[in-house]
C-alpha cells in the first residue's frame, strides 16, 4: 500500500502492484489471521491519513491497540515489560534521555519492549511521546501477548482501594487485585528484578494484612523482596509525594540497594523554583497550559501552593483536589501539574483536561523513576 486518497468521504488504499510480500511467511511469523494482518496495515496508513489531513491529536478507535509509525528502538540493552503504564512516567524514567528544571536526565540502556494499559488517553498520550506500540486494554485479555522473556517488569498497578483517599478494600478489591495479574506475568516471564509501585496507604497499620499479602505472592515466585517508602522530593521533584516501591531481585542477581537521596528537606526544590518561569498568559494552549479561576475554600485538597516549599501530592482527580497558585488567583494549569511531576515541557499530554488531570496524578515522576532505574541497573551488573 502506498497511496491513499479521500473519495465520496470514504478512504481509497492503493495497493502498490510492485510491492512483492510472501504473505504466508509474514502470518506464519506474526501469528495473526489474513484479517489481522490486513486491519492492521490498513491502520497505520490511515493514522498516517488522518495526520496528515488534520494536525490536532485524537484518540485510537479501539481499546485494543494503539499503532504508531515509528521503530522501537533496538539498542537499549535490558529488555522491559511495563505494565498499567499510564501515560510513562515510570517508563520515561527507565528509558531516560530527558531534560527537567535545568538538568539532563541521561538516557539509560533499558529498552521497553512491551506495555500495557487500560486507559485509552493514556495510551495516547503514551504513543505520542515514546513513539512505539502499546497494548490497549484490560491485562487479564492480554496474558497471551505478554512476551516470554525480559530482564525487568515494572508497573504500578492499581491503587485506590489500598490509598488513604481510596475505599480501603484493601489489595482483594476490585481494582487493587489486579496487583494478581502483575504476580502472574512475573512469574510466567521471570525477569532478573521488578519493580512495583503502590501508595504509601500499603504501609498503614489498616493495610497491614494487604502489605503481608502483595510481599507473600510476591516472595512465593523466588525473589529477594526490598520494599521502602520514597519521597520524591528527596529526588529533585518539587512535590512532597510518597510513594511505596517494592523490587524484587531474582537470587541470581545483586540485591537491590535503594538510590540515596539527593536533596534534604533544606534543599527541596519549591513551587516558584519549579514553576515561577511559567508565563502568566498562556503563549501555547496546545500545551496544557490552561487554568480557572476559582475561589480557596476549607474543602479537602483545596489548598494554596508555598512559594518556597514544594507542591503538594497530585491526585488522579486533580479538579477535587485543587491546588492554588502560590502569588495568583486561579488553579494550577496541567503544565504546572505536570512540572510537580518532573515531567519535561515536551511531553505532551492527550485527551482533554481531565483525561490530563487524571495522567498527571496517576504517574511516577520521572525523576523519581529515574533514580529507581539507576539502583536496578545496579543489579543487573
Amino acid at each position: 500500500m502506498k497511496n491513499y486518497s479521500r473519495n465520496s468521504g470514504r478512504i481509497v488504499l492503493e495497493v502498490d502492484p510492485n510491492l512483492k510480500l510472501n504473505l504466508y511467511d509474514t502470518l506464519a511469523q506474526s501469528g495473526d489471521t489474513m484479517k489481522e494482518w490486513f486491519v492492521r496495515e490498513a491502520a497505520h496508513y490511515i493514522a498516517d491519513f488522518k495526520h496528515s489531513m488534520d494536525s490536532t491529536p485524537t484518540l485510537p478507535s479501539t481499546p485494543e491497540r494503539i499503532i504508531t509509525t515509528k521503530k522501537q528502538s533496538k539498542s537499549s540493552t535490558f529488555k522491559v515489560i511495563s505494565l498499567f503504564s499510564g501515560c510513562g512516567g515510570l517508563d520515561l524514567g527507565f528509558r531516560g534521555d530527558f531534560e527537567i528544571f535545568g538538568t539532563k536526565y541521561p538516557k539509560n540502556d533499558f529498552d521497553i519492549l512491551w506495555a500495557n494499559d487500560l486507559n485509552r488517553a493514556a495510551c495516547a498520550t503514551y504513543v505520542k511521546n515514546f513513539g512505539h506500540d502499546i497494548q490497549c486494554g484490560n491485562i487479564w485479555d492480554m496474558m497471551e501477548r505478554v512476551p516470554k522473556s525480559a530482564d525487568v517488569v515494572i508497573g504500578g498497578f492499581p491503587c485506590q482501594d489500598i490509598s488513604v483517599n481510596g475505599k480501603r478494600a484493601g489489595a482483594n478489591g476490585a481494582r487493587s487485585g489486579l496487583y494478581k495479574a502483575m504476580v502472574e506475568i512475573i512469574d510466567q516471564v521471570k525477569p532478573k528484578v521488578f519493580v512495583a509501585e503502590n501508595v504509601k496507604g500499603l504501609l498503614m497499620k489498616y493495610n497491614q494484612q494487604s502489605l503481608e499479602q502483595v510481599l507473600t505472592d510476591f516472595g512465593k515466585l523466588g525473589y529477594n523482596i526490598n520494599y521502602q517508602l520514597y519521597n520524591a522530593a528527596d529526588y529533585g521533584v518539587p512535590q512532597t509525594r510518597e510513594r511505596v516501591f517494592i523490587v524484587g531481585t531474582r537470587h541470581d542477581v545483586r540485591e537491590f540497594t535503594p538510590p540515596k537521596p539527593v536533596r534534604d528537606a533544606a534543599t527541596w526544590m519549591t513551587a516558584k523554583e519549579a514553576i515561577g518561569d511559567l508565563e502568566s498568559e498562556p503563549k501555547n494552549l496546545n500545551n496544557n497550559h490552561i487554568w480557572s479561576l476559582a475561589n480557596v475554600s476549607g474543602e479537602q485538597g483545596n489548598r494554596r501552593l508555598k512559594a518556597d516549599r514544594p507542591g503538594y501530592t497530585m491526585r488522579a482527580e486533580c479538579h477535587g483536589n485543587i491546588q492554588f497558585h502560590y502569588s495568583e488567583p486561579r488553579r494550577i494549569s496541567m503544565r504546572e501539574a505536570a512540572r510537580f511531576q518532573s515531567f519535561p515541557d515536551k511531553f505532551i499530554f492527550e485527551g482533554g483536561l481531565r483525561e490530563t488531570e487524571r495522567q498527571v496524578g496517576n504517574a511516577v515522576p520521572p525523576i523519581l523513576g529515574w533514580h529507581i532505574s539507576k539502583a536496578v541497573r545496579e543489579c543487573l551488573r
